[in-house]
């Protein structure tokens, strides 16, 4: 296949998968909306994880909830990603388990009313997976971006994104594509205090 075939086929099932979240997952993006709103002016918190380039996309949505989020006269999200003190996740990791370094850092974090968002492309990923059922236990509300069939995740967490692919590189690209589109919904309704 000539690299210019391999560009169009690409760009071609980004769009199909673009296309597909349209069709049939507004609903879904909506509820997150929100749900991200709700818990904004309730001044509770947001907590993200992930792993590997979903801890990436955590990092990044977060630092978007934090400045590219805020709007003039309104409240400001509380974001955490819990991916980002490596410190913290090497001495959880290491004393206790790598599946529990995200639910030992919620037990001592996350209450009743507050946001988890967990990114995961297999929605099979065993910390994410523990970190939600203990979001779940403290009546937490969970969100789930995940791709392929949703795996585990999507069937235990509130709300639930599921990527229509089984391209994690694909599944990666749309969780970030959704975390902007919620960025640029929350700056719409509002006068963002950042232009871009």
């Amino acid at each position: 296949m000539k690299i210019n075939e391999e560009i169009e086929e690409y760009l071609e099932k980004q769009n199909d998968c673009v296309s597909n979240i349209r069709k049939n997952q507004i609903h879904v993006v909506e509820e997150i909306f929100n749900c991200l709103i709700k818990c904004r002016e309730s001044e509770n918190r947001i907590f993200l994880i992930g792993n590997g380039g979903s801890a990436s996309n955590a990092s990044h949505f977060t630092s978007d909830l934090l400045k590219t989020a805020i709007t003039k006269d309104t409240k400001r999200f509380k974001a955490y990603s819990l991916t980002d003190n490596m410190p913290v996740v090497l001495a959880w990791a290491n004393d206790s388990s790598y599946d529990e370094v995200f639910k030992n850092q919620l037990e001592s974090q996350i209450e009743e009313n507050d946001v988890l968002i967990t990114l995961s492309g297999s929605g099979n990923s065993t910390n994410v997976i523990k970190a939600n059922e203990y979001a779940n236990e403290v009546s937490a509300h969970t969100i789930a971006f995940t791709g392929k069939d949703g795996g585990k995740l999507a069937k235990i967490a509130k709300i639930s994104l599921v990527i229509p692919s089984d391209d994690m590189l694909t599944i990666e690209s749309m969780h970030l594509l959704i975390c902007h589109l919620l960025i640029t919904m929350i700056r719409k309704q509002g006068k963002p205090m950042f232009t871009y």
